[in-house]
């Protein structure tokens, strides 16, 4: 950012939060304020040690726990801010915990989004940028997915709420002419990613000699996108501005990875950092299991829209992700 702005980011202890933050504090003098709950759906430990990392870079940041679905703390904030442009980044995550635990993607992911757009509306922002997901395309087999396509079967819980997002998003836009954008991010990885994902997941079962499930028996895949790509997508939308009063738009690697491929890639970059020993087989530790319910078979993103908006296009290796992963994985995460 080249002139001096105060963003709001929710978050910003999360993953793809915190490397937003990150990249802002370390190249723009932007004003940042970051909020988070600070939940335990994944260790606090990991959201702590990506503050830390934050507040030590010395610059304009200032973190506040809070949590979205609060609206007096949202009042209270939009209050007290001017706030140029808001990123929202907070949401439950989780496609498959949203399947037993509802009430907290309501909370966070409905009434959160709106008490944002309420707050928008009544102090109004130069640019609303906030996180759909790819997620919300459910089981289409119309690949590569387009932001055109229809996205009204969602298959889970998790992306009911996000397409319900969107819904409001442009309903708002709309009515108040709020300049928005939405972004569907596709399988984000990376070092001090969330240990939910299956990469890092997978990661911490095979180092404890434990075997993964590969669900619907290796037949799915997922366009896994790199962190960095997300971030600098992310960053040139909020640099350039809206080009309209709501877009909407991918960020995916538009490389979709068979989960049997990726398997075999994670366990050869283990055993190139010496993280698994070099005789290491990966079939004796595979699990080939049905389809889990609310997950899709597929994720493939067309990102046309931001290459030819933005003119930027994710394009980062599986293995270059991956290396960088497990090199942050063995020199900081066992120590947290």
């Amino acid at each position: 950012m080249r002139n001096k702005k105060k963003i709001l980011i929710t978050g910003s202890s999360g993953f793809i939060g915190a490397s937003l933050c990150k990249r802002l504090l370390m190249e723009s003098d932007a004003s940042i304020i970051g909020i988070d709950n600070m939940n335990d759906y994944y260790s606090v430990a990991l959201k702590r040690s990506r503050l830390s990392e934050l507040e030590g870079l010395k610059k304009d940041f200032t973190f506040i726990q809070g949590d979205i679905s609060d609206k007096s703390f949202i009042n209270k904030l939009f209050q007290e801010n001017d706030f140029d442009i808001v990123v929202n980044l907070a949401a439950q995550a989780g496609v498959r915990y949203s399947i037993d635990h509802p009430d907290v993607y309501i909370s966070s992911n409905i009434i959160g989004f709106y008490n944002l757009l309420e707050a928008i509306r009544n102090h109004p922002v130069s640019h609303f940028i906030y996180a759909s997901s790819s997620s919300v395309y459910g089981n289409s087999d119309s690949v590569p997915f387009s932001t055109k396509d229809r996205t009204d079967q969602p298959v889970s819980l998790y992306a009911a709420t996000k397409k319900s997002d969107e819904l409001l998003a442009y309903t708002y836009s709309h009515l108040y002419h709020i300049p928005m954008t939405g972004l569907r991010f596709f399988t984000v990885y990376g070092p001090a990613g969330r240990p939910d994902m299956a990469y890092f997941s997978f990661t911490e079962k095979l180092l404890k000699g434990e075997k993964i499930r590969i669900f619907n028996y290796g037949k799915c895949q997922r366009d896994f996108t790199y962190i960095d790509d997300i971030v600098e997508g992310i960053l040139r939308i909020m640099e350039k501005g809206p080009l309209r009063e709501y877009s909407l738009y991918n960020i995916g690697n538009s490389h979709p990875e068979n989960l049997l491929e990726f398997v075999s890639t994670l366990s050869e970059t283990l055993i190139e950092n010496q993280l698994l020993p070099a005789d290491y087989d990966i079939q004796e530790y595979l699990e080939l299991v049905e389809m889990q319910l609310g997950d899709v078979v597929a994720t493939y993103a067309d990102t046309s829209a931001l290459q030819n908006d933005y003119g930027f296009h994710p394009d980062t290796p599986l293995k270059e992700g991956l290396e960088r992963f497990v090199r942050w994985y063995k020199e900081n995460y066992r120590e947290l």
